[in-house]
């Protein structure tokens, strides 16, 4: 089959694979009809290489048709159409049981202390083959595979499989107040869905922050009151506080992660990471810090006191230094970590209707066959071409 392969920093490359087969009992192969380009996958393409090694097939957004099934699969049969949810849970563990699927002790990664493996993301999380590939195989296919009706087209679904989880997930963490306020940092796609999530929510005034024309744009026409930060710069924090009774919103929602703006020094560690060799890399990116913390220190100076931020954004540096005496005078509380996918299904299949109030039809900004994925990358690394959201067609 053709797959996406990681072959160095910004090196990815469509090459020929195996076909993934059935390997336990439980097991299912799906042919992917449709697979996203997610944020998180640059951490790969840019700062995460020394935990990839060459081959590597990438990608966790998929959803497609069941083309096999294992001996001990009931609930499934080929034909069924499924989304697959970036954890690799099973569905049955303690943590599973309890709405914690990015914590599922099946797959937790003892070897790195990780949580739940994940497809498509580096040995710290299982090295499992990911989705932006012709077919994909999928353990736990009785628990993991979120089924879905045929009919509408892909668009309205695939976004189950990370964006609309994620992206619930972090409106939930923020805990906003019926009526309150949220700023949102960074809107690509998690925060640009999270800010659609907040306003369906309830939320009196949600602000979105980017860099972005285009992306500023898209979110100011769903009702988003934006700032350019191009524009406010260090006035930032008091521009909002402007807006907010000078106090600051209610919420923080940190959609940015590891590759914030700013912070040269964080930037050059960063870099470093990257020509260093691969073991020394690892060592470093675990022991100290090496995150961008433009934007969580920024959420922190706009949260009021005694509000939430909530971290959806992937951070990746074992010691990076926090303001903790502000922290804690703030009295600012702070969730985070990956989404479980299925514990958020049932709020967001309803949502999956003609009605379409978050937008899922149109949100895409890009559908590209698979052989366009390393233009893709760097064009949404670059944020070139309004790129937003990328689908890929297999």
């Amino acid at each position: 089959m053709k797959a996406l392969t990681w072959h160095g920093k910004r090196d990815v490359q469509v090459d020929t694979v195996d076909d993934p087969r059935i390997q336990d009992p439980t097991d299912v192969v799906v042919k992917v009809t449709t697979t996203g380009l997610c944020g998180s996958d640059l951490h790969l393409y840019e700062v995460l290489g020394p935990f990839l090694e060459a081959g590597d097939i990438l990608g966790h957004e998929p959803m497609g048709i069941v083309e096999e099934v294992g001996p001990g699969v009931t609930t499934l049969r080929p034909g069924d159409r499924v989304v697959i949810p970036f954890n690799v849970s099973c569905g049955t563990c303690f943590m599973c049981e309890h709405g914690l699927q990015s914590q599922c002790e099946t797959t937790q990664v003892h070897e790195h202390g990780s949580g739940a493996s994940l497809f498509g993301y580096t040995k710290l999380y299982g090295q499992v083959p990911g989705g932006q590939a012709e077919y994909l195989r999928v353990p736990f296919g009785n628990t993991l595979p979120i089924a879905v009706p045929p009919g509408p087209p892909d668009e309205r679904f695939v976004y189950l499989s990370d964006v609309l989880p994620t992206a619930w997930q972090a409106v939930e963490y923020a805990a906003i107040p019926p009526g309150g306020s949220v700023a949102v940092l960074g809107l690509g796609p998690i925060g640009d869905m999270s800010a659609r999530i907040a306003a369906h929510r309830g939320a009196g005034l949600v602000i979105g922050i980017d860099l972005v024309p285009e992306r500023l744009a898209r979110a100011e026409a769903r009702g988003v009151h934006t700032l350019d930060l191009n524009e406010h710069g260090k006035d930032i924090a008091q521009v909002v506080r402007d807006l907010t009774d000078g106090r600051g919103p209610d919420a923080v929602i940190d959609a940015v992660g590891m590759e914030a703006h700013g912070a040269p020094a964080a930037k050059g560690a960063q870099q470093m990471t990257t020509v260093l060799p691969g073991s020394v890399a690892a060592k470093m990116m675990q022991r100290f810090g090496v995150d961008r913390l433009a934007a969580l220190q920024l959420a922190i100076e706009l949260v009021r006191r005694g509000g939430t931020i909530s971290l959806s954004g992937v951070y990746g540096g074992m010691t990076d230094p926090l303001p903790l005496l502000t922290m804690f005078d703030k009295q600012i509380q702070l969730r985070m970590g990956q989404a479980n996918v299925w514990h958020w299904v049932d709020d967001l299949l309803p949502l999956l209707t003609d009605e379409d109030p978050l937008g899922v039809d149109d949100f895409a900004t890009h559908r590209l066959p698979l052989n366009e994925a390393p233009h893709a990358y760097e064009m949404f690394q670059k944020k070139q071409d309004g790129a937003v959201k990328v689908l890929f067609t297999p």
